[in-house]
């Protein structure tokens, strides 16, 4: 009879199944349904091979469909009818196979699971209060792990050997730390030690993070060497503390995080949201942008620009003995947190090794927490922030905005509408990723940071190596930015001679739009509104407000309008110093420069700036977005130099009246090509509003409203003319939450069909992924 006879059955599972509890599943499941066979990871995927009855084997496959770990992803499925294996009674589990090519997605490091948080909270197991406890669900991978397939031979923890009660977890399929790679406990695993600023040890394994705990509480600043490198430490609340720690980095302004010991701790801080508390608590686990509460007590120079706070809690067993520890010596009820910034002097890479973090940290720290456990890949911290979703009509519903996409995240894939190619996108100059497809799948490297130095760039070396190891694959073309003198640019030529790959270049603005398209699945023609500081254009000017024409399935990349040019004196010097461009665009526009908050160290030299704007020396034109945020925060005397990134357009929408109902005109002039988005006149205005007396807080919303309505206005404009209906929006102004908010909803009232990024940042983090895929475009019209 059919349900008593026997079949043997090949399945090849592809996607995220190696290292994330894949196989002790398949064989608890195999037993459960009586089968027999094998199971064992390969460069093709988990390769399962079942044999037993009909029904058994239909068991098995509603399992397989609605029972999988938490942290399996499968994305393909191939089954292959076998011959019948005659006496086989067992289901095995067999040794790991390598090859050349394979189809297996490696897992990104996954915070702790709650399991493993309880047994380091029971004083009875013997992993109480270990900080480098794992299990199949949770634990360190993506920043241990050498080569596929994931095997402890070939990730750090290679040279610690498992004592005899760790050996028979990892060997019985029954068990939570079943081939757990990084499985260990305080007998045969890695040990934390506390040193001072030279390396002289003060405290061995058993003290060290008790130890740190009461530096820290008496104001003490630490490196302290997590999971993709190190951190830089102190209380949030001592504010003298956070000073030092400011002063010492280098970092006078731009906000920093901070990690506290849970939940409860993270609402004394800041106001959650529903969307946050699945953030903090998941198995990524980033740094997510809260606004204060009410009641927020952390010293002010955690973010004095802004009224949101960067929180994370423990996503390490460290971090949470550590926050256990420090949390034990605050005796008041004001949260106990740390301030948790990336271990490096400003624009380096991160630390990750213990040497290496003597020789660059010692000026800034007192101690350091140091472990041997050595870190492979450096890995910064994500961070996220929830905004309203456009797209669903609940209102209640969140969507995540990436500022910086790394732990946790990386490596996952994004996957595309295409197959094709491999192809490297080197990325741009600043908040560099960088990117490589296999297949349909495009994988975008971790925040590698701002091409300026060497540090940065061997670093962009090591990951591209790696990506390309790790992944078996060689690119067949290389696309690169525009821009001549970027560091990326002459690394792509570096590897075209080196390793005789072709290249091509993208303008800037253009991979944005490919990337927010790619994200999307979006095949065929789509108005992109590109808005950030910098891009060079393919008119030899600076652009970054950008509405543009891309077509991915023609190849058509076309600018269709831009916003008004502002000068920039000194060029990059007016990046630095903001009160230039807002003193060249008074000018420009026949407005009274007096008005202009010039800083007093420049007023001395205010006369030959003035013949520099007469004689238009060094003045590049430029129609960046970001320059026109700094030049209203600089005019309405708010920011008139930064020290970071963004700062100016920040403090102009902290600023805001959200009240106002005003709004400045901003129109579309149509008699010229590209047409032009009238920004001087939101300049204009503002000034005039600010002339009369009225309140930078009133101009600020004005601008937002204005801007938003212009915007709206062109790619309504356009649409009309073209037919188009969906919008890509990408850049690093997609990341102010107003314009992040706002500008979908009136994109919509439109009737227009808004894109944005849901994997990647819409700031330069998502330039690597639009050249990628460009150039895989490229070659498969070949």
């Amino acid at each position: 009879m059919t349900e008593n006879r026997i079949f043997r059955r090949l399945l090849t599972v592809t996607g995220q199944v190696q290292g994330v509890g894949f196989r002790p599943f398949v064989y608890k499941t195999a037993l459960k349904h009586n089968l027999s066979g094998t199971v064992l990871n390969s460069p093709e995927g988990v390769l399962i091979e079942l044999q037993g009855s009909k029904n058994a084997l239909n068991g098995f496959d509603q399992s397989f469909s609605y029972d999988l770990p938490r942290l399996a992803r499968i994305v393909s499925l191939k089954k292959e009818e076998l011959a019948v294996i005659e006496g086989e009674e067992q289901f095995c589990i067999l040794a790991s196979t390598a090859g050349e090519g394979h189809c297996v997605l490696i897992s990104p490091d996954v915070a702790t699971c709650p399991d493993c948080f309880a047994d380091m909270n029971d004083p009875q197991n013997r992993r109480f209060e270990y900080p480098f406890t794992n299990c199949t669900n949770c634990g360190p991978r993506y920043t241990i792990t050498k080569s596929i397939p994931y095997d402890r031979p070939v990730t750090s923890m290679a040279c610690f050997e498992l004592c005899d009660d760790c050996r028979t977890e990892y060997e019985n399929p029954l068990d939570r730390r079943f081939h757990a790679q990084p499985n260990a406990c305080a007998e045969c695993g890695p040990k934390v030690w506390l040193t001072d600023n030279k390396g002289n040890e003060l405290a061995g394994p058993e003290t060290a993070l008790r130890e740190l705990a009461k530096l820290l509480a008496e104001g003490k600043i630490a490196g302290v060497k997590g999971l993709g490198g190190f951190h830089l430490v102190c209380d949030a609340s001592n504010a003298e503390a956070v000073r030092t720690l400011r002063e010492r980095k280098n970092r006078p302004d731009k906000p920093l995080a901070v990690m506290v010991r849970d939940l409860a701790e993270a609402c004394k801080i800041g106001d959650i949201t529903a969307h946050d508390i699945e953030l903090l608590e998941g198995l990524q686990r980033p740094i997510v942008l809260t606004p204060k509460c009410e009641n927020y007590s952390l010293a002010p120079e955690i973010a004095p620009d802004t009224d949101f706070i960067g929180l994370m809690v423990p996503y390490t067993p460290l971090h949470q003995v550590l926050l256990k520890f420090f949390s034990e010596r605050n005796k008041s009820d004001l949260p106990s947190a740390l301030v948790m910034t990336s271990g490096n002097m400003s624009s380096a890479p991160i630390c990750i090794g213990n040497r290496e973090a003597l020789t660059r940290l010692p000026d800034i720290v007192d101690v350091f927490l140091f472990h041997n456990r050595d870190i492979l890949i450096r890995v910064d911290d994500s961070v996220t922030r929830s905004v309203p979703d456009f797209a669903e009509t609940d209102k209640n519903k969140s969507r995540t905005i990436f500022m910086r996409r790394a732990r946790g995240y990386t490596p996952s894939p994004v996957f595309l509408a295409q197959d094709g190619p491999c192809v490297l996108g080197t990325g741009p100059e600043l908040k560099n990723t960088l990117c490589l497809t296999k297949g349909d799948q495009a994988f975008s490297s971790q925040h590698i940071g701002d091409m300026q130095n060497l540090e940065t760039a061997n670093f962009w070396k090591e990951i591209r190596l790696h990506l390309q190891s790790i992944l078996k694959v060689k690119p067949e073309l290389i696309v690169h930015d525009l821009h001549p003198d970027y560091l990326t640019t002459g690394l792509a030529e570096e590897i075209s001679l080196t390793e005789n790959i072709k290249t091509t270049a993208l303008q800037h603005h253009y991979a944005h739009i490919h990337a927010v398209l790619a994200e999307n699945k979006h095949i065929g023609p789509a108005l992109g509104i590109a808005l950030d500081g910098t891009g060079l254009g393919e008119d030899r000017t600076i652009w970054g407000g950008e509405c543009l024409l891309v077509d991915n399935e023609k190849l058509i990349n076309e600018r269709l309008a831009r916003f008004t040019h502002l000068r920039l004196p000194g060029g990059e010097a007016a990046v630095r110093e903001p009160w230039r461009i807002a003193f060249a665009a008074a000018k420009d526009l026949g407005l009274d420069t007096d008005l202009i908050s010039v800083p007093e160290q420049f007023q001395s030299g205010l006369k030959m700036f003035e013949q520099i704007l007469e004689k238009n020396i060094n003045c590049p034109l430029t129609s960046s977005c970001g320059r026109l945020f700094d030049a209203i925060s600089a005019m309405l005397g708010l920011c008139p130099a930064i020290s970071y990134e963004g700062q100016a357009a920040i403090i102009l929408e902290k600023i805001q009246d959200m009240t106002e109902q005003e709004t400045y005109e901003c129109p579309l002039a149509q008699s010229v090509e590209p047409y032009e988005i009238c920004t001087g006149e939101l300049f204009k205005q503002a000034f005039t509003d600010f002339q009369k007396g009225i309140s930078p807080a009133v101009i600020s919303r004005r601008f937002h409203r204005g801007l938003i309505s212009g915007l709206a206005d062109c790619a309504e404009k356009i649409s009309e003319q073209t037919g188009i209906k969906n919008v890509g929006l990408s850049g690093g102004v997609m990341q102010n939450l107003t314009i992040a908010v706002e500008l979908p909803l009136e994109l919509q009232k439109r009737g227009l069909i808004p894109l944005v990024h849901r994997y990647l940042p819409p700031n330069d983090g998502c330039i690597s992924l639009g050249q990628a895929v460009y150039g895989q475009l490229l070659l498969n019209k070949r």
